[in-house]
Parts: C-alpha cells; structure tokens; sequence
C-alpha cells in the first residue's frame, strides 16, 4: 500500500525491473555520490562552495529514489500477467486501433501505474486509457477522455 492506502500492482517484470534499478543506485551510484560530497567539501567553506551543494543535492535525490523503490517493493503485489487472449488484463499487450480520420494502430502493454511508459508504449491500469481497456474484448471499441479530447479506438487483438 502506498501513502492513499491504494494497493500497488506491479507485473513480475516490472518488479525486476525496479530491482534492477535498485541495486544500481545501490551498488554504483550511490557511492560514487557519497565520493563526490566529500571531495566537493574539501574544497573550503561550504556556504560558497556550489560543488558541494551540487553534489549533495544529487545524494539526496538518490537517497530519495532509493527509499522510494525500497518502499514501492515491500508493498506491492506482484500481480502475474493475464493469459487470456479473450479479455484485458495486466500484462496482457493490446493492439489498438484509433477510429476517425488518422487511423493510427498502437500496440500497448498494461502494466501497473509505477512502471508505465508511455514513450515504451506501457500504459497504466489505472490511466484513463488503461481504465478503459481493462476487461474489454477483441473487437470491443472503447472510449475514452484523452487531453486532447474524447477518442475512441477498436480493440484488434489481445496478446
């Protein structure tokens, strides 16, 4: 659970994935970080000294994001993806298809809200999109408010 007391799903993938993550802020970034700071703070008075700020500013959002994903993990629910090609569930992967004059056909994973990414075409199931998709069937049409305004799109098939 997180801090609203929401359960956090994360696919097995998405697991590692912060595992992973976690072990090179861990095991690389982070002492290359505590390094810096001492080295930056061997350079004089510190209330001037931009590189120790800077450099301890950097720790601090290594520290936050190590805490972070450190959280994430010991609350999360691994939720193993769906393996039904039937109906939209987590981890299934979708190829949609937008109705209306641009005609554009997506592929998109569902996944859990703390590994979306929309750039690597993972959605979360929890976006209005995801929300919408989620326990559809092949052929289904969904719709959806996007930012840009309402669309709607043709569910091609299910992975």
């Amino acid at each position: 659970m997180n801090d609203n007391n929401k359960t956090i799903k994360l696919t097995p993938e998405g697991s590692e994935e912060l595992k992973a993550e976690l072990e090179v802020l861990v095991g690389d970034k982070l002492p290359k970080a505590i390094k810096r700071v001492a080295e930056a703070r061997e350079y004089g008075d510190l209330s001037e000294n931009s590189e120790y700020h800077d450099a301890r500013d950097d720790r601090n959002l290594l520290d936050t994001r190590i805490s972070e994903i450190e959280k994430i993990l010991e609350t999360a629910v691994i939720v193993k993806a769906t393996r039904s090609k039937d109906r939209i569930g987590m981890g299934s992967q979708v190829v949609i298809h937008l109705k209306g004059k641009s005609s554009k056909t997506k592929t998109l994973q569902i996944v859990g809200e703390y590994e979306s990414d929309p750039l690597e075409g993972k959605i979360s199931s929890i976006s209005p999109l995801g929300k919408a998709l989620m326990g559809k069937k092949k052929d289904n049409e969904v719709t959806y408010q996007a930012p840009a305004g309402e669309k709607t799109y043709k569910i091609v098939t299910i992975k």
